[in-house]
């Protein structure tokens, strides 16, 4: 396939995994379990789902996969997990605005990440299109912004910094399947959460519904992300990675009839703008500085 074709799927694949991680905000409507149990059993199902993804994958050569991620896979499993569990405390610690908001900015640190670690320079559309699709999540969640909630806003800091860190390293190793590594970060993300949790507190039902919210939620959009990353420049994976905040609102909407506000709709119009200018307006060839 050549680079233009893999651009193309690499979009593809990321917008599905935006998709997918978009569905957070309808499964936590649906199941009635405290916090860090739905993040252990989202990490122990997501982990399970990946699992099985890298054994068909790889069959016979499941073990030398794994071996493969070496050191660079484990940082990035590391920095996954703990980005994870920063976002789910930073979301209890601090307004939910707030962290959209800086959830937002992850394309400019992976912009700036990316220079520094792989060589890789950013086109002045992408760069363009990122800056636009942080203001429609300013106007989503201006309304809400609050002021004084500091550890919430540094803990969604941080994990912006982390995520930004682990794509960089996936694009920067993309000739090197990560998909074992993301695995590892949905196991680590279980075990970081356990002593928090209360795992054999939940019912069937529950217990169904967190499967299904690890595999096609976690798990699903992991995979995605870990295929599509690696074919497309890192702020580009970044910025498409921000559909997930207008396209949860809208299956929440769909879903419970939970009509957002005026300043949500046209913010998620803003984004959705965005997203769809940078994939669709050309550019000159060789625009994007490609890592060595």
């Amino acid at each position: 396939m050549n680079k233009e074709g893999q651009r193309w799927l690499g979009t593809a694949l990321l917008v599905a995994s935006a998709i997918a991680y978009s569905s957070a905000g309808f499964y936590t409507r649906l199941i009635q379990v405290d916090v860090w149990t739905v993040l252990f059993w989202r990490g122990v199902f997501g982990g399970l789902f990946l699992a099985g993804m890298v054994v068909w994958r790889e069959r016979g050569r499941t073990v030398q996969a794994v071996r493969a991620i070496g050191a660079t896979g484990l940082v990035i499993a590391v920095c996954s997990a703990v980005a994870t569990v920063c976002f789910i405390s930073a979301m209890r610690l601090g307004s939910v605005a707030d962290v959209l908001v800086i959830d937002a900015t992850i394309p400019f640190f992976v912009a700036g990440i990316a220079w520094l670690l792989i060589g890789e320079r950013e086109d002045k559309v992408t760069l363009c299109a990122t800056l636009i699709a942080l203001a429609g999540v300013v106007v989503m969640a201006r309304p809400a912004i609050s002021q004084g909630r500091i550890t919430g806003d540094l803990l969604a800091l941080v994990m912006a910094i982390l995520m930004a860190t682990a794509m960089v390293l996936i694009r920067g190793k993309r000739q090197v399947s990560m998909l074992p590594a993301v695995g590892l970060s949905a196991f680590l993300c279980a075990l970081i959460v356990l002593p928090f949790a209360h795992p054999l507190d939940v019912s069937a039902a529950d217990l169904a519904l967190l499967g299904l919210f690890g595999a096609t939620q976690f798990g699903l959009g992991l995979l995605l992300l870990a295929l599509g990353t690696p074919l497309v420049s890192a702020t580009r994976g970044a910025l498409l990675g921000v559909l997930q905040t207008p396209l949860g609102t809208l299956w929440v909407w769909l879903a419970f009839a939970e009509a957002p506000a005026v300043a949500t709709l046209i913010g998620g119009g803003i984004v959705m703008l965005a997203v769809v200018a940078d994939v669709v307006l050309p550019r000159h060839h060789g625009s994007v500085t490609q890592p060595g």
